[in-house]
């Protein structure tokens, strides 16, 4: 088959179209004849040296969910059958022709939506349905702050959000980007570059903060949160280390939680597809929540998609089609 090959750890143009071995699958796991693959932030820090993959995943192939077909299934396999189209969440190996992965990370495409569209779902909608909703216990009513709510955690976690119920207020780079997200459902947006959202925020107070960004807005975090507020790290591009002032988290009765998706156990990401499958699903099709598509690219173009990506000028998904 062909994949894009890591050949070097660098800038975009280390992504290359190769010739590379097919997936073996066994057990529950199915092979997916790949019609296109999301691009993502950690598939910049795996190109670059940053993000290894865990053991048993091709470790020179980024990419981390896709849409498709199957075209074979493991002995194992109960859920599914030859045929179906599903989208799935990979540890990597996702920019390739085909790709296998465990029967319990793939989901059916939800009605109505083409390839591109499903592939942009998995890594967004487990990302933040595990953070926000069961880490952060957001519920209707509560106010709800995204950092970089033009990326696709952001697209995602706004329209979730907004469907069940909360007050959504995102961070952004620009004013154009910060109006793409009131109309995917923010009430309203902070342009970071012009604002200092801790100065904006400091009255009204935040219940659930989905941070990216650690370093420096990390005590700002701490200190827009209303009382029992949920603080929950996703990633610290601005750096991990920070300085903490207890007393506050001590009087404020506040939560400070994060995760990582990838190296997660099989189980979790199971039972996770699941609790999608049975609330973001309906959310979609009664149209509700609508994956948005920034540009797609030839696979054979993915260093072209990176450096769309590091350029930061987006607002959506940018996908990778056969």
């Amino acid at each position: 088959m062909k994949a894009i090959v890591i050949e070097k750890f660098g800038g975009p143009e280390v992504l290359k179209l190769q010739e590379y071995p097919m997936p073996e699958i066994s057990g529950n796991q199915v092979l997916i004849k790949v019609e296109a693959a999301g691009v993502n932030r950690p598939d910049v820090f795996q190109r670059e040296g940053h993000y290894p993959a865990p053991a048993g995943v091709p470790s020179k192939i980024p990419g981390l969910e896709v849409s498709g077909t199957i075209v074979k299934c493991g002995p194992d396999v109960v859920d599914f059958s030859v045929g179906d189209n599903v989208c799935a969440l990979v540890a990597g190996g996702g920019y390739a022709e085909y790709v296998g992965v465990r029967e319990g990370q793939c989901l059916p495409i939800p009605e109505g939506l083409s390839f591109a569209e499903a592939a942009s779902l998995p890594e967004t909608t487990f990302t933040v349905w595990s953070n926000v909703f069961q880490r952060g216990k957001l519920t209707a009513g509560e106010t709800f702050l995204l950092h970089g709510g033009n990326s696709g955690i952001g697209i995602t976690g706004i329209q979730l959000a907004h469907a069940l119920g909360s007050k959504v207020i995102v961070t952004v780079g620009s004013d154009e980007k910060g109006q793409k997200c009131l109309e995917l459902g923010a009430d309203s947006y902070i342009n970071y570059k012009t604002e200092n959202f801790e100065t904006v925020l400091q009255n009204e107070g935040v219940d659930v903060i989905l941070d990216m960004i650690g370093g420096d807005y990390f005590s700002k975090n701490i200190n827009i949160l209303n009382p029992e507020g949920r603080l929950v790290h996703i990633n610290a591009v601005n750096g991990t280390r920070v300085e903490m002032d207890i007393s506050k988290v001590m009087t404020k009765r506040l939560t400070i939680t994060g995760s990582t998706l990838r190296s997660r156990e099989y189980e979790f990401k199971k039972q996770l597809a699941k609790e999608i499958q049975k609330n973001v699903w309906p959310l979609i099709e009664a149209g509700k929540f609508k994956p948005v598509i920034f540009k797609t690219f030839p696979l054979a173009e993915a260093a072209e998609a990176h450096r769309l990506l590091d350029n930061g000028s987006h607002t959506g998904k940018i996908i990778l089609v056969r």
